[in-house]
């Protein structure tokens, strides 16, 4: 059995090496011999058509036909798959079958008894083992030409350990192809031995029944692709066997009802080599529809007929019947809607059950993005789903936006994807991708609806998403800020003070030692010494003032921002300062952010606005809010920069935030900065 797994799409076919190539042409070529020598011979024999299509020729021709081409094709392209040489097998056996049977019906009356007899031995032998090996192993290994599973593979070798049981009771029983000629081989006995017929005959359902069950058993358990190349033999299987219930069981129709059994490979081919050719789900949920509603209908009527025809048995007649027709048309449209959302969920998904999809996406929410998408691709059955967000506003796009969660595989054509936008608020926040069924041209008007009504709680996961990641940056910034402004006091101290402090040591000991001796040099080294300290001190101030300002201590946040205020003033620049009376207690991080921010907008306003008076509004609460207006000449869109970032940075830090843009007569800063329990 071969381990060639059928090409996906997109897949490169694969060609064959030029011997098994050779091989699949060879047997192709015998078949259509075959197939060439049962027309010719059955238009040669001058037998009337009803003999001859009771020998069956046209019918074994045809699928002769039908297999051997249908397995050349998968041979050709998949020649490590065992499906396109189980198709030739099957196809040389009915070709067979047609062959000798027309040899039969040409030289029956002039050639040699014995020959005729081989002949018609050979045709009674060589199709069943089409229909009781080849088939079913056909269904039991698609597509790829392996078992779905231990059990399955030993079902395998049971199918072709039993299949000669088959064979011999349609070749040795003494019904004949040909009317009147029976064939060698055959059992004396053969009417004594029903028992084991009719083991045969379970044995034909029980395989078939195996084949059928493989299938299902690789939908449940295969991907997108795989399930699409499924059910179009699932789909021939059906319409195969509802012709074979209705020709075998029931024995109605005629016989070219058997030409159905074709279907089987060509689906098998279609779905090995092109299985995207068209929607195949909706082809199969129609069918699936129809069958069984066509079988309950006829259930329902003939029960009911029989339920009337007990109750009221002195009134039988057409009244039962008509009285039953009523009964089942009122119930038909329940019956057809419930059918039919049975079959689409199989196919569909919950597209026609919003409740039960949005459910099954909420559910997964603790599960992380990549656990909801799943969720949407099970709850619709499609093939790919996607998150992309949408970096805002003032953020480059490869600054961690983009793609953030991917579950299934994407299709190849972009015209095979469509977006659902993700809307938070009136915020775009990104958007669902996901790729479309194969087969479909477009996103479907069910499918659409369940995707937007998705599309808000993946907008909050989305939305909590970026948040997070906000956080985590900020944070991350938060530490490289501490660890750069450690370093800069560092290299402040070791480059800066260090080198002085150890001067000035040097520079006290060379003084004592020339106080005796030289006097005026002594004096000299102290006036450096006086002037070194005095800068040391400066840069010890300014190193002070860059981790707090000592004036918030000394005067508090709204004289420190007066002070400073009035160190900016130019002429023809005011700055007005408006605060209450008397603040709250302030936090000392809150403190130190208020005036950074505000001196930060007071000096902007001055050197880049050109300014000619600055309002400065400070307002205390549950919150502090800072409002610095200018009316110098403010851009439309003002561009970040440094400057506005650490403002916004050091508003964040503390759980508030900071706008800056034009305001009603020039530019605008707003802080606002929470209190909490202070």
């Amino acid at each position: 059995m071969s381990t060639e797994r059928a090409a996906g799409p997109g897949e490169a076919v694969r060609r064959g090496p030029p011997r098994a190539r050779l091989w699949a042409v060879a047997m192709f070529a015998v078949a259509a011999a075959e197939v060439a020598a049962a027309v010719a011979g059955s238009l040669l024999s001058g037998r009337s058509y009803a003999e001859v299509l009771d020998s069956f020729v046209p019918l074994n021709a045809t699928m002769g036909f039908a297999f051997a081409a249908c397995g050349l094709l998968v041979a050709w392209h998949r020649p490590g798959n065992a499906i396109g040489w189980l198709l030739l097998a099957d196809g040389l056996g009915h070709a067979t079958t047609a062959g000798t049977a027309s040899l039969v019906l040409y030289g029956g009356a002039g050639w040699p008894m014995p020959l005729v007899r081989v002949l018609a031995t050979v045709g009674a032998y060589a199709w069943p083992w089409s229909i009781g090996l080849f088939l079913p192993l056909i269904l039991q290994l698609f597509p790829d030409g392996r078992p779905a599973g231990p059990v399955l593979r030993w079902l395998a070798w049971a199918t072709v350990a039993t299949a000669p049981l088959f064979v011999l009771e349609m070749g040795a029983g003494p019904q004949a192809l040909i009317t009147g000629l029976t064939g060698y081989l055959t059992l004396p006995g053969y009417h004594g031995l029903e028992p084991l017929w009719l083991v045969t005959d379970l044995r034909v359902a029980a395989v078939a029944l195996i084949g059928l069950v493989a299938l299902v058993i690789r939908y449940r358990r295969g991907d997108e692709v795989l399930r699409r190349q499924l059910l179009w033999p699932l789909q021939a299987a059906l319409l195969v066997v509802l012709v074979l219930v209705v020709w075998g069981v029931f024995e109605a129709g005629p016989v070219y009802q058997l030409l159905a059994v074709p279907l089987i490979p060509a689906a098998v081919v279609v779905a090995i080599l092109r299985h995207q050719l068209l929607d195949i789900r909706l082809v199969f949920s129609r069918t699936v529809l129809y069958t069984l509603l066509t079988g309950a209908v006829m259930l329902a009527y003939v029960s009911l007929v029989a339920v009337l025809d007990t109750v009221v048995r002195q009134r039988a007649g057409p009244g039962n019947s008509i009285t039953a027709t009523v009964l089942i048309a009122i119930g038909f449209n329940p019956l057809r809607v419930r059918l039919q959302r049975g079959v689409d969920r199989i196919l569909y998904g919950d597209r026609a059950d919003p409740v039960r999809a949005v459910s099954r996406v909420g559910e997964r929410l603790g599960a992380g993005l990549p656990g909801v998408l799943e969720a949407v691709r099970e709850a619709l059955r499609m093939p790919y789903a996607a998150l992309r967000t949408t970096a805002p506003e003032g953020h480059a796009p490869q600054d961690g936006h983009g793609t953030v969660a991917v579950s299934g595989t994407a299709p190849q054509s972009l015209q095979s994807l469509h977006a659902i936008p993700l809307v938070y608020g009136d915020e775009r926040v990104g958007e669902l991708v996901v790729g479309l069924r194969r087969g479909e041209s477009r996103l479907a008007a069910a499918d659409r609806a369940i995707l937007e009504l998705l599309a808000t709680p993946l907008s909050v996961a989305v939305r909590a998403l970026a948040l997070s990641r906000q956080l985590q940056h900020s944070r991350e910034a938060l530490v490289m800020a501490r660890e750069e402004e450690r370093r800069r006091l560092r290299r402040d101290l070791h480059d800066g003070l260090g080198p002085v402090l150890t001067g000035v040591t040097f520079k006290a000991d060379a003084a004592s030692n020339l106080i005796a001796a030289d006097p005026e040099a002594a004096r000299g080294l102290v006036a450096e010494l006086r002037a070194e300290t005095a800068g040391a001190i400066n840069d010890i101030r300014r190193l002070v003032y860059d981790l707090r300002p000592p004036a918030l201590d000394d005067l508090g946040l709204v004289g420190a921002i007066r002070q400073r205020a009035a160190h900016l003033q130019r002429d023809g620049v005011a700055i007005h300062v408006a605060a209450p009376a008397a603040l709250p207690a302030l936090p000392a991080a809150v403190e130190a952010a208020a005036f950074r921010i505000v001196t930060e907008a007071m000096t902007n306003a001055v050197r880049h606005a050109r300014a000619g008076s600055i309002h400065v509004r400070l307002d205390a609460g549950t919150e502090l809010r800072l409002r610095v207006s200018d009316d110098g000449v403010s851009p439309r869109e003002w561009r970040p920069g440094v400057g506005l970032s650490s403002m916004r940075e050091r508003a964040a830090e503390l759980g508030g935030s900071c706008t800056a843009g034009p305001g009603a007569g020039g530019g605008e800063v707003v802080a606002i900065l929470p209190l909490g329990a202070s």
